[in-house]
C-alpha cells in the first residue's frame, strides 16, 4: 500500500507538488504533520486504507518542503500562508465541490487556517493539535528552529534529539524545512468562533504538544474532543486514529 500512484500538479505559484490518493466515494483531503509526508502519516501505518475502506476518496497532498514535492531553497517560495494556499490550489485543480478535510499536527494547522478563510468542507478534524498552537504559532516553531539550526548536538533520548531522528527517517531538507517556519500565521480566537464546519478534534491523550485539544474545541463553534491513545509521534503508530477519522466522517 505504500507504491501508491504518484501525482503531480503545478500550485497557485508553479510550484510542482505531489498527491496520492486510495478508494471512491466522497473525497476526503488528508495533510500531514511538520517533517513527515503522505506515505509515513497516512498510508504506512494503515489510516489511509480504513478510510478509504468507509466509503472514500482518499486524497494525500505531500506539503510543499515534504515528501515528493518541491523543495525549494530561495525563501520568496515561502511567503506567509503558502500551504493554506496550497492546499485551495489542490482542491482547485481537482475541481472539488463536496469534500472533507483533515489534518495532522502541522496538518492540523493547515486545515484550520483553510476553514478559517473560507474553505466550506462536508466535516473536519484537526488532530494532533492544541489551541496554542493555533493562536500562537511562535511557540511551536521556535523549537523547531532550533532543532533545524542545531542538527547532531542534542543529547541522545531528548526530545530534540527524537525529532531530529524523525527528520532523518522522512529524508527531509532543513533548509527547505526551515522556511516553512516562515509560512505560519496565527488565527485569532475571534477567527475560530466564526468557523461553523462540524469538526473532529482528535489528538492522543499524552499529547500536549500543541497545547490543549480541549480548549481548541471548545473555541470552535461546532465540535467535538476525542482522545486517542499515544503521544504527539506515537499516536499516529496506532489504529484508532484511522479508525476514528472514518467513523466521525461517516457518521
Amino acid at each position: 500500500m505504500t507504491d501508491l500512484p504518484l501525482h503531480r500538479f503545478d500550485s497557485f505559484d508553479g510550484t510542482r507538488l505531489a498527491w496520492r490518493e486510495l478508494g471512491e466515494g466522497r473525497p476526503v483531503v488528508l495533510i500531514h504533520g511538520y517533517f513527515s509526508n503522505a506515505t509515513i502519516n497516512w498510508i504506512k501505518y494503515g489510516h489511509a486504507a480504513r478510510i478509504a475502506e468507509a466509503g472514500f476518496r482518499v486524497i494525500m497532498p505531500d506539503l510543499r518542503a515534504h515528501g515528493d514535492s518541491a523543495k525549494p531553497h530561495d525563501a520568496a517560495s515561502y511567503p506567509p500562508d503558502v500551504l493554506m494556499r496550497d492546499g485551495f490550489a489542490l482542491i482547485e485543480h481537482l475541481g472539488l465541490a463536496a469534500y472533507d478535510l483533515v489534518g495532522y499536527s502541522l496538518g492540523g494547522r493547515t486545515t484550520t487556517r483553510m476553514l478559517a478563510n473560507g474553505a466550506k468542507p462536508r466535516r473536519a478534524v484537526i488532530s494532533g493539535m492544541g489551541l496554542q498552537g493555533i493562536v500562537d504559532t511562535a511557540g511551536r516553531g521556535s523549537y523547531f528552529h532550533n532543532v533545524l539550526t542545531n542538527l547532531g548536538s542534542f543529547v541522545r533520548g531528548s526530545s530534540e534529539w527524537l525529532t531530529e531522528a524523525f527528520l532523518k527517517t522522512t529524508g527531509g531538507d532543513p533548509v527547505a524545512l526551515l522556511h516553512i517556519l516562515d509560512t505560519f500565521v496565527d488565527t485569532p480566537r475571534d477567527a475560530l468562533a466564526h468557523i461553523a464546519t462540524p469538526t473532529l478534534i482528535l489528538t492522543g491523550e499524552d499529547d500536549d504538544d500543541n497545547g490543549s485539544a480541549q480548549e481548541l474545541a471548545a473555541a470552535l463553534p461546532d465540535a467535538r474532543y476525542q482522545a486517542i491513545p499515544g503521544n504527539h509521534m506515537s499516536a499516529v503508530l496506532k489504529p484508532e486514529l484511522g479508525m476514528a477519522i472514518a467513523a466521525f466522517l461517516a457518521a
